[in-house]
């Protein structure tokens, strides 16, 4: 049976008083809510890729729950574009590191150099020491280079000769990688994929696009021309609003069922990690703010089920190509985990006063 899951979970102030979805008592310099800020970023990033804008919500959601992203798809589909112009909407600090099968993990992190004329050697920090990275064509590069990215996505920080160095807030790595059979590409490995929050396909424009890209701008002018959508002080008034989302015990509870079931499914042969939990999460959080809302319901949950799940399972090899038979498990599974349902509100008259106690005689 379907558990009751009452809506709004939380009481909070109207409309008039505090947007929907940003966190009490602040609000950006420009006045907007947390909602409309999603909005102008969504907006920002659809002038230049030519993708369907549930793909792009879920990018935009990804980044403003503090998750990394994995873009996959075909050569010429945009993918470069799109990170380039998450990154710039955003309005912070931007490096490109293109993976190459010689990349070496210094080249990503930095290194301890000896400069001419000084005793003792020094760090000089690699292009990973700033907000938004953009990983080109992770699977090209060597088990070995990708690595580099491991305590960086995890932690924030990095290690070089044993000295710790902690990377600048927001920390985003968004990777970009062509099919895993494409020639030329190693596969990354099963812990790395789980450290991605989402991971999402560009997928060929239809004709009405195809056909405004061919009349247009080169995308790639566009992108560089591109001014921030939002200030920094909203970008953080959204981070914390996503974070401060209410989850209620029920909502958690039908998050929890949905991981149980990747974990005995009969296709699965290793299912969602407590990781994939946390980030199936964040996203729906972060799904909830683009929404208004500042609170999650299960239709959040749903949204991001698919995009933060099938690239953390392993399927048996009997089960078919990974990709798109995981994509049918968790599409099961949503079909077959019973709902929550919200309790009917239910308005009780207002209870007439007593009578007046008449005065003493």
């Amino acid at each position: 049976m379907s558990s009751s899951f009452p809506f709004p979970a939380v009481s909070s102030p109207s409309t008039s008083e505090r947007a929907p979805g940003a966190p009490e008592g602040k609000a950006s310099s420009t006045g907007r809510s947390a909602a409309a800020v999603f909005g102008a970023v969504v907006d920002s990033v659809r002038e230049v890729v030519y993708a369907d804008r549930r793909t792009i919500r879920l990018a935009v959601g990804c980044l403003m729950a503090n998750g990394h992203l994995l873009v996959e798809d075909f050569p010429g589909l945009g993918k470069t574009t799109l990170a380039k112009a998450l990154a710039r909407s955003l309005g912070i600090g931007f490096r490109r590191i293109q993976f190459t099968a010689d990349l070496l993990p210094s080249d990503i992190t930095g290194a301890m150099v000896l400069e001419t004329g000084r005793g003792e050697p020094t760090f000089r920090p690699g292009p990973i020491f700033t907000n938004v990275v953009m990983a080109d064509e992770l699977n090209r590069a060597s088990p070995r280079a990708q690595s580099a990215l491991l305590e960086a996505m995890e932690e924030r920080q990095v290690t070089v000769d044993g000295t710790t160095m902690a990377l600048p807030r927001p920390f985003l790595v968004i990777a970009t990688q062509n099919p895993h059979d494409a020639a030329g590409t190693s596969p990354l490995p099963h812990g790395q994929r789980d450290r991605f929050l989402l991971r999402l396909s560009v997928g060929y424009p239809d004709r009405d696009a195809e056909n405004a890209l061919l009349a247009g701008v080169d995308p790639s002018d566009t992108v560089r021309a591109m001014a921030p959508a939002i200030t920094e002080q909203e970008l953080s008034i959204i981070l914390q609003a996503v974070a401060s989302v209410h989850v209620a015990p029920a909502a958690r509870s039908y998050l929890l069922d949905l991981i149980a079931a990747t974990r005995s499914h009969q296709s699965v042969r290793v299912g969602a990690s407590p990781r994939a939990s946390m980030s199936v999460l964040g996203a729906a959080r972060a799904m909830a703010v683009a929404a208004g809302r500042s609170y999650v319901i299960p239709e959040d949950i749903q949204m991001v089920a698919v995009p933060a799940l099938c690239h953390r399972l392993l399927l048996y090899e009997a089960s078919g190509p990974s990709e798109r038979a995981a994509e049918a498990v968790v599409e099961e599974i949503l079909h077959v985990v019973p709902v929550p349902v919200a309790e009917p509100v239910v308005q009780h008259p207002e209870t007439p006063l007593p009578p007046p106690i008449p005065p003493p005689r």
